[in-house]
């Protein structure tokens, strides 16, 4: 397929648009680390939310989402939906005033004042590692592969593209210019998403076409199911997340710079609202798509199917367009979390100490080149990847990672008898338990295999912890989740009145996630 001079138009004006707006946020950060890695805690409440969404939805959604939707129908929007209901509630109701309040600039800061360094550095490993091959890596790799599938351009040299043009502006702005760059991507995302969607829908014989196809969707399938089976509810799906969501550099990053704790809890309910909206638009084209394209031999390669086939000139373009948005404002984002992590957590507390703000930013634009290096490197290593669709192959990958850190920030903050010998059990667990379940039983469903790896560090970490000594109640202060966790400090009660009061936003998305729930079960 051959780009039109409008769609070639469309895709260069936004992506100069792009580095142009990253470029001008760069020059408004002051050299401080505060504005470097926190956008100098300023951001509003609907800046929170479109830039978690930005940066969580990618390749692996429009690609790989709609592919597992295609092959295995209306079952593959709860992994997103899952997210409403569990890890967005999660750091909503528990985490995030321990975050906020405690003046956190990484997730990590919060293990080491509960449990000492040593649980700060086994997450760090653990984080990097998923960032680096997950977030970076798999996510250049699967833009790269619908750039190939449709106008054939080399995976490796869309790889160093996408790469270096991403890390150009994140780089020189820090968040500041993530998030200005991903409220602009999110809007070209949803715009080109709706494009695709409605092509779809008009080419599958229009709106008659979804209605009957709901008739077919399920949201709960049997326990012997290979990839969604009803037991992921039971530890697999949770602890992931949980994870992601709340306990995640990566997302909760936009959370701890928030203006005030009013706007980092409508922030996050914002994103509530996207994340129900976004998989919609790409589910629902994968479900009707195979009335007109009924055996397509790879479901990973549906997205570039649909826009080779459907769109006119002009809206290839755009819709293009979305998926560069959708993969830049991912990289974009894990890079600056790399960051902020190798910084704040590694250079900072153990290289130099004293480093000044100056000093600690220039760091962190070196360790983004030394990123951008390592993610390119491990996307050539995924050009052989699973024979399943790509998103489960990356949930999978999750689940190697994901159970120890679960297990250290849920006991840590839930029970505090948790002590650090018992947090490190769980943390150096996580990856061998996962590796040997998958070698001894390699047909049981990921989510299963995870959701065993996490109730055994569970059990495991809570073991320990009753052998070890625990930390004097003192020191817990703070750090312990309990009813007075909810209560708003003095300067910040003002804002919670009327329909500003997050809970009634909270409660009407939560109703709507659960009747589909309930109607598709």
């Amino acid at each position: 397929m051959s780009l039109s001079p409008i769609d070639i138009g469309i895709f260069a004006i936004y992506i100069l648009g792009i580095l142009a707006l990253g470029l001008y946020a760069a020059r408004q950060n002051n050299q401080t680390k505060r504005d470097y890695f926190l956008a100098g805690d300023k951001l509003p409440w609907w800046m929170i939310g479109g830039s978690i969404i930005a940066a969580n939805i990618s390749s692996h959604h429009l690609v790989g989402a709609m592919g597992a939707a295609y092959s295995r129908g209306f079952v593959a929007v709860t992994l997103e939906w899952a997210a409403i209901l569990l890890g967005f509630n999660a750091l909503l109701w528990v985490f995030l005033p321990f975050y906020l309040r405690n003046g956190f600039y990484t997730i990590p800061e919060y293990l080491q004042k509960r449990f000492g360094k040593a649980t700060r550095v086994v997450y760090d490993v653990l984080i990097l590692f998923t960032y680096i091959f997950v977030e970076i890596g798999a996510v250049l790799f699967l833009g790269a592969l619908s750039l190939y599938a449709l106008f054939d351009i080399p995976i490796l040299y869309s790889v160093f593209v996408l790469a270096v043009l991403t890390g150009i502006y994140t780089i020189a702005g820090g968040l500041r210019a993530v998030i200005w760059t991903e409220m602009v991507q999110l809007g070209v995302l949803i715009l080109g998403g709706v494009a695709l969607t409605a092509a779809t829908i008009n080419a599958a014989g229009g709106v008659q076409s979804v209605v009957d196809s709901a008739a077919d969707w399920k949201m709960i399938y049997p326990a012997d199911d290979p990839d969604f089976p009803w037991t992921m509810y039971l530890g697999g799906i949770v602890c992931i997340s949980v994870f992601y969501c709340a306990t995640n550099q990566f997302i909760v990053q936009r959370v701890l710079a928030a203006k005030n704790e009013w706007h980092a809890r409508m922030g996050v309910i914002f994103g509530d609202y996207l994340k129900f909206l976004i998989p919609l638009i790409i589910t629902v084209p994968a479900l009707v798509a195979p009335l007109f394209l009924p055996s397509l031999e790879k479901p990973d390669l549906l997205f570039a199917t649909l826009v080779e086939k459907l769109l006119p000139t002009g809206l290839v373009g755009l819709v293009m367009a979305g998926l560069i948005s959708a993969i830049m404002s991912h990289i974009s984002g894990a890079i600056n979390s790399c960051t902020t992590i190798l910084t704040v957590d590694i250079y900072l507390e153990y290289i130099n100490k004293e480093a000044t703000d100056r000093q600690a930013v220039r760091f962190g634009r070196l360790s983004g080149v030394a990123i951008i290096v390592l993610g390119i490197l491990c996307s050539v290593l995924l050009i052989s990847y699973s024979d399943k669709p790509v998103f489960l192959y990356l949930m999978n990958l999750y689940g190697l990672f994901t159970p120890g850190i679960a297990t250290m920030f849920l006991l840590g903050i839930f029970w505090k008898r948790t002590t650090s010998a018992g947090a490190l059990t769980a943390g150096f667990l996580t990856i061998p338990l996962s590796l040997a379940l998958e070698f001894t039983f390699p047909e049981m469903p990921f989510f299963n295999r995870t959701g065993i790896v996490f109730w055994t560090c569970m059990v495991a970490c809570w073991g320990v912890s009753l052998l070890t000594k625990p930390q004097p109640t003192a020191l817990l202060e703070g750090l312990i989740w309990n009813r007075g966790s909810l209560q708003l400090p003095a300067e910040e009660r003002a804002r919670y009145r009327g329909f500003r009061k997050p809970f009634y936003w909270w409660l009407l998305i939560t109703a709507v996630v659960l009747f589909f729930y309930i109607r598709y079960a």
